[in-house]
């Protein structure tokens, strides 16, 4: 992802919709500060749901990672096993 562009508050105020679609076309965050100070970001839609999607990626590769290092784990013969009593369900 590319460096977000930094605007003031008071700029996306006055220019809101020319300011979304250069977003839209970018697709390159765009940090809002306020006062001088970063106050929020914003991203085109498709960067955001891509980013969300990537997030659920990397949360289920940490809850394996637990589960290996809590001894949460079963053999592939066990899990195959598993699987076929839960298919004739």
């Amino acid at each position: 992802m590319d460096d977000p562009t930094v605007k003031p508050v008071t700029e996306l105020k006055r220019h809101a919709t020319r300011i979304i679609e250069q977003l839209d076309e970018s697709r390159t965050p765009l940090l809002i500060t306020e006062r001088g100070r970063a106050a929020a970001v914003m991203l085109d839609v498709e960067s955001y749901r891509s980013m969300l999607r990537k997030l659920e990626l990397l949360e289920g590769i940490a809850r394996g990672e637990r589960a290996i290092a809590d001894g949460r784990v079963v053999s592939h013969r066990d899990a195959k096993k598993r699987l076929e009593r839960w298919s004739k369900v």
